[in-house]
């Protein structure tokens, strides 16, 4: 029997992020407040004393409702996020794969982003020019090329980050990939298919994976192990059918 190492270990984790909030009680106060009153700050906990164990070769899935904490601990995970408590060890080079547009910069054109997110992954500018054909065509953005990235809408966007992050990732092995909300990433029917493959082929590899997606037929499909999120708590952990079931049928 193989050995299952552990690629990742999260010991009691928590992350509160500090919101602001204006107090208003009347117009005159609202007056007042504006001229005079600092901007007060409301503390949410987005993470509250999270623990689990990612094993080599394992595919991990979190689902929960919108604030429930999902995206936060993969950003933590990441590296993206500090967190406030506990501890995160990994062992080996982690993937954070987003569907949210982080790390674009939306005052740059798409070409400058391609080469700047080719960069920031570790690519050269030559290695990036070899691809860029090829990101640009898999998007099925040609035509904006040139555009300023602030332009595009959020479907856009999705393809552009998926396009560039999948194409620098091929041809090399992996430790840990965080796939955060890109399953869908879009666009039409035709353009999910080949980035579910693309996905597929990525996930084949035989890197530990976790996939934070609100699709459950791809979470059951991909998926050992899923863990339910809410409040920022683990509520449920277990095989995939199982889970996903109990968080369908308490929604």
């Amino acid at each position: 029997m193989e050995e299952r190492i552990k690629k990742i270990d999260v010991k009691n984790v928590s992350k509160t992020f500090n919101i602001g909030t204006k107090k208003s009680n009347g117009a005159l106060a609202k007056i007042f407040s504006s001229l005079f009153d600092r901007e007060k700050k409301q503390a949410l906990k987005s993470l509250d004393s999270i623990s689990f164990q990612l094993f080599s070769g394992e595919k991990l899935g979190l689902i929960g409702k919108n604030g429930s904490g999902k995206s936060t601990l993969l950003r933590t995970i990441a590296g993206i996020y500090k967190h406030d408590e506990g501890e995160i060890k990994q062992l080996g080079e982690v993937v954070y794969i987003s569907g949210f547009g982080i790390g674009l910069k939306p005052r740059l054109s798409m070409r400058n982003n391609i080469f700047l997110i080719g960069a920031v992954m570790g690519l050269t500018r030559k290695e990036i020019k070899k691809k860029f054909s090829a990101i640009v065509a898999f998007s099925e953005l040609n035509d904006f090329v040139d555009t300023k990235v602030y332009q595009f809408s959020s479907g856009m966007i999705k393809r552009l980050c998926f396009s560039v992050v999948i194409h620098c990732l091929e041809n090399k092995s992996h430790d840990i990939i965080l796939f955060d909300e890109v399953f869908g990433s879009g666009g039409d029917l035709t353009f999910q298919n080949k980035a579910i493959t693309k996905m597929e082929n990525l996930i084949k590899t035989g890197a530990a994976v976790i996939i934070v997606s609100h699709d459950l037929e791809v979470i059951e499909k991909y998926c050992d192990r899923v863990l339910l999120l809410s409040s920022g708590q683990i509520i449920k952990e277990g095989e995939p059918k199982e889970v996903i079931s109990s968080y369908v049928n308490n929604s």
